[in-house]
C-alpha cells in the first residue's frame, strides 16, 4: 500500500510539473505572438489604435466569435451586428486579417493578454535618466603616454645631474651638460614626435571628411524611438516597412503615422528630454503631426479637400531631415542586409529603441563594413531541417566543408579533412570591390 501511495504522490507531483511547464509555455508563446501581431495596434489593458484586448472573452457574443473575426474582419463587419458595432467605434481604421493564426495561438494570445501586469519601474531610478558607458579610452591613454614621456624626460635630466655631481666627486673633468632645449636628441625628438602627431591628425582629418558619426540634426517633429521601438515595443519593420523588400530604408509616410495616432491624441508616458536637456511636450508633438496630415482630431476626420488637389486641406509632406548619407560610388542594399543576411537593425543604427532622438551611431567607412563582412557568418541552408537561407545554396562547396564528416571514393565514411567550423561574408566574395563599387 505505501508502495501505491509512492506511486500516486509521484505522479500527481508530475502532472502539476507538467502543467506548470506546458502553463509557462503557452504564456511566453502568447507573449511572442502578442508582440508580433497584435502590439502595433493594441495593448493589453488600454486603449490604442484597436480596444484594449484584455477581457475580450467576456465581451464577444459568442465562444467562437473571435476565430471568425480574427479571420476575416471585413467579412464579419458585413454581417455580424457586433463587428459592425466595433468598426463604427474605431473607424475608419479596420483591423488587420490574420487567417494563418491557429486557435491554439489565438487563445494563446488572449491568455497572456489576460493575465498582464504592468511593469513596475525600479525605485530610485529617475525619468529619463540614461547610463552613458564608452568603450574608447583613447584619450585616457594619450593622457597616460603623455604622463610616462614627462617622467622619462625628468628621469634623464637626474641622471645627467647625478652623473656630473659623480664625476666631479671622482675628479673626472667633464664638461657642463648640454641645456635640454639645445640638445640635438631631444630637438630631433620633439621635431619627429610633432611630425607624427601632424601626420596622424592629417590622415584622419582627410579620411573623416565626408563622415558623418553622432550627426544628430533637429527634425520638424521631435520623434523619439525610445518610446515608439523601445517603450511601445513596435517594430522597426512596421513604420520602415520597405527595408526588407528594397533598397532604401524607407521613410514612413504621414498616413503610417496616423495609424495609431488616430487614437492617440495625447502623450501620457515618461517625461522626454532633449540632449540640452529641455523638456519636450509629447501631445505638442503629436498636434504637428495632425497639422501635416491635414487631420481635425476634434471631429475626427480629415480636413475637406476645398481646392481639389488630392489632399485634405492643409496637410503637406513633414521634411525630414536625412541622417544616413553614403557616397554617390557606394551601393548598399537594404534587403540584402536584412531579408538575405538577417542583420538587426541595431547592427548599423546602434541600439535605436534606446535614442530619444535618432543620431548617426556608426561612422559607416568601408573599413568598418569590410571588417563586419569578415565576421558575420552565414546562414547555409539546410536541406534536412529546411533552415537556414536558399539564397546561399549556390555556395555548396562551402556547405561541403562545414559537414564532420564525408564519403571517399571507396564509399567509406571519413573526417572531413576540409572541416570549417563557420563561413563569413568575406569567403563568399564580401570584401571584393564590385560588390559595392560597380
Amino acid at each position: 500500500m505505501i508502495r501505491y501511495k509512492k506511486f500516486i504522490s509521484r505522479f500527481i507531483a508530475s502532472l502539476i510539473l507538467i502543467g506548470f511547464i506546458s502553463n509557462n509555455t503557452v504564456f511566453a508563446q502568447g507573449e511572442a505572438l502578442f508582440k508580433a501581431q497584435c502590439a502595433n495596434c493594441h495593448k493589453p489593458n488600454q486603449d490604442y489604435t484597436g480596444p484594449a484586448l484584455a477581457g475580450a472573452r467576456n465581451r464577444e457574443p459568442s465562444k467562437d466569435w473571435v476565430y471568425k473575426w480574427v479571420a476575416n474582419p471585413s467579412g464579419m463587419i458585413a454581417s455580424d451586428p457586433y463587428a459592425k458595432g466595433l468598426f463604427e467605434k474605431w473607424k475608419p481604421t479596420v483591423m488587420t486579417a490574420f487567417p494563418a493564426l491557429k486557435k491554439a495561438e489565438i487563445d494563446a494570445i488572449l491568455d497572456y493578454v489576460d493575465a498582464y501586469k504592468e511593469p513596475v519601474a525600479p525605485s530610485g531610478t529617475a525619468a529619463g535618466a540614461t547610463s552613458e558607458s564608452s568603450d574608447n579610452n583613447s584619450l585616457l591613454f594619450g593622457i597616460l603616454t603623455l604622463i610616462l614621456a614627462v617622467v622619462a624626460f625628468i628621469l634623464l635630466q637626474v641622471n645627467s645631474n647625478l652623473r656630473k655631481l659623480s664625476d666631479d666627486k671622482e675628479g673626472v673633468l667633464r664638461g657642463e651638460p648640454v641645456p635640454f632645449y639645445r640638445n640635438k636628441t631631444y630637438l630631433m625628438a620633439a621635431v619627429l614626435l610633432l611630425f607624427g602627431l601632424g601626420g596622424y591628425t592629417t590622415i584622419n582629418g582627410a579620411m573623416g571628411l565626408g563622415r558623418m558619426k553622432n550627426y544628430q540634426p533637429e527634425q520638424p517633429i521631435y520623434y523619439s524611438h525610445k518610446v515608439h521601438a523601445g517603450t511601445n515595443q513596435i517594430s522597426c519593420l512596421y513604420c520602415h516597412g520597405g527595408t526588407q523588400d528594397s533598397k532604401s530604408g524607407s521613410i514612413p509616410s504621414v498616413n503610417v503615422c496616423m495609424n495609431c495616432h488616430m487614437a492617440i491624441k495625447e502623450y501620457k508616458g515618461e517625461a522626454i528630454t532633449r540632449e540640452d536637456g529641455t523638456s519636450v511636450n509629447g501631445t505638442a508633438e503629436i498636434q504637428k503631426l495632425y497639422a501635416y496630415a491635414g487631420w481635425n482630431p476634434e471631429k475626427k476626420e480629415y480636413n475637406p479637400d476645398n481646392n481639389k488637389d488630392g489632399l485634405p486641406d492643409g496637410a503637406h509632406p513633414i521634411e525630414w531631415i536625412k541622417i544616413h548619407n553614403l557616397p554617390d560610388h557606394v551601393y548598399f542594399n537594404h534587403s540584402q542586409h536584412v531579408k538575405v543576411g538577417k542583420q538587426n537593425c541595431q547592427t548599423c543604427h546602434g541600439n535605436i529603441q534606446e535614442m530619444p532622438e535618432v543620431y548617426q551611431y556608426s561612422d559607416l567607412s568601408m573599413g568598418w563594413c569590410i571588417n563586419c563582412h569578415r565576421e558575420s557568418k552565414v546562414d547555409f541552408y539546410n536541406k534536412a531541417d529546411s533552415t537556414g537561407n536558399k539564397f546561399y545554396s549556390i555556395y555548396e562547396k562551402f556547405h561541403e566543408q562545414m559537414k564532420d564528416s564525408v564519403i571517399d571514393k571507396s564509399g567509406r565514411k571519413i573526417l572531413n579533412p576540409h572541416r570549417m567550423d563557420s563561413v563569413t561574408v568575406e569567403k563568399i566574395g564580401g570584401t571584393e570591390c564590385q560588390k559595392c563599387h560597380y
